[in-house]
């Protein structure tokens, strides 16, 4: 991707996004769908370098992956990958051969390295799940405050890029170094907004699986998901992916910016959950996955033919890996062990299929994973105030004849 191109494709994000001449997301939306809670009518839309997303806000962009995509296979195309911005001021004049990423704070040798620097270091790749923290909020019973996404806040890819860790030893981590802290070229319009900045604990940041990547499925990040580097944080939810990643800073305390002391906290306990309408006594930032499966061929609400039908679906959680699926076609009273598809790493989605026999009528299908850990789902739905790690054991209600 060359500079004429991000540029001409930033145009028209906020051209065709709706952030001009008081248009609205609706305005430009060839259709809608509607998602299976309260106030779930949402606009299908199209954004440069994607296929139709749905639509949640086009300023910043917000976009979800229709959950069909996630039955054409374990990696998510690039076209079909969700979009979650927090701050409107996105880096639309990037020019790859000028950009930059500093590396500075408590580092022997405070350096600048250039996009081609960066690609000429020794490469790893890694396929891995990144996940908004909220994904599947609009399901909170009670409801809870941010967007209320469906199950597409999610999608699985191959990263490549450079090891952070190889970025650091570079510049050499002083002792004493506590935390990094990551900036992004995106920023918030009003000085009044704190721009987005998020931080790993030094040893997490130089495990030599977190990331700088600048491909994802063999090409260039779309520019919505981050070109032309962003941080990538294997197991850990969205919030720790900074796009568009221009400045690294080692500190020797613990950072308390905003979207870390105060934003993107759960409950300090083993559910990271509290009683509807209730605080917490205590929160913590969020952090690795919960172990999560879906069924990913029949939609809720479906009608299939009686008698032999192939399910199939993902299983995915923070990076132990799936250990095995179960489903069940009678509303959890039994289960039937499904059968594993391809391991592409503890990190990815894991694909499952099942064949099963439903008798003409209705039935209630579950699927529940358990990671390797030991972890698994719950049958009932937790909750917290900000809507955070839902990974109940879902149910898709079908109707034979």
């Amino acid at each position: 991707m060359n500079r004429r191109t991000v540029l001409q494709a930033g145009a028209a994000i906020f051209a065709g996004g709706g952030a001009l001449g008081g248009s609205t997301l609706a305005s430009f939306a060839a259709q809608t769908m509607t998602l299976p809670f309260d106030d779930g009518e949402r606009p299908i839309v199209k954004f440069p370098q994607k296929r139709p997303m749905i639509g949640l806000t086009s300023r910043p962009p917000q976009l979800e992956t229709p959950f069909a995509v996630f039955n054409e296979g374990a990696i998510t195309p690039n076209d079909a990958f969700f979009v979650r911005y927090h701050l409107a001021g996105l880096p639309l004049d990037i020019d790859p051969d000028k950009f930059a990423v500093e590396i500075k704070g408590k580092v022997d040798k405070p350096a600048k390295l250039s996009l081609a620097e960066i690609r000429k270091m020794p490469a790893v790749e890694i396929v891995a799940v990144n996940q908004c923290s909220g994904n599947s909020r609009g399901f909170f019973m009670p409801r809870v405050a941010g967007g209320q996404s469906g199950n597409g806040a999610m999608g699985n890819a191959r990263w490549k890029g450079v090891p952070l860790k190889a970025v650091l030893d570079r510049v050499g981590v002083q002792a004493g170094a506590k935390q990094a802290v990551f900036g992004g070229m995106d920023g918030p319009v009003s000085d009044r907004t704190p721009d987005f900045a998020k931080a790993l604990d030094i040893d997490h940041a130089r495990d030599g699986e977190v990331m700088l990547a600048y491909s994802m499925n063999g090409r260039d990040l779309p520019f919505l998901n981050g070109f032309p580097l962003r941080l990538v944080v294997p197991g850990y939810y969205g919030t720790y992916w900074v796009k568009h990643i221009n400045e690294i800073t080692v500190i020797d305390n613990v950072f308390d910016g905003f979207w870390m002391k105060t934003a993107y906290r759960i409950p300090d306990n083993d559910c990271h959950c509290v009683e509807p309408g209730t605080a917490p006594k205590a929160t913590i930032p969020i952090n690795r996955f919960n172990v999560r499966s879906f069924i990913t061929n029949i939609a809720d609400g479906a009608q299939v033919k009686a008698g032999s039908t192939a399910l199939k679906g993902i299983a995915f959680n923070g990076g132990s890996g799936i250990k095995d699926v179960a489903v069940s076609t009678d509303g959890g009273k039994t289960w039937e062990q499904a059968k594993l598809g391809k391991d592409l790493g503890k990190y990815s989605f894991r694909e499952w299929s099942l064949p099963v026999k439903l008798a003409a009528g209705a039935h209630e299908l579950k699927v529940r994973a358990t990671s390797n850990d030991g972890k698994t789902q719950p049958m009932e739905a937790s909750w917290n105030p900000t809507g955070y790690m839902r990974n109940v054991v879902e149910t898709v209600r079908v109707t034979a004849a």
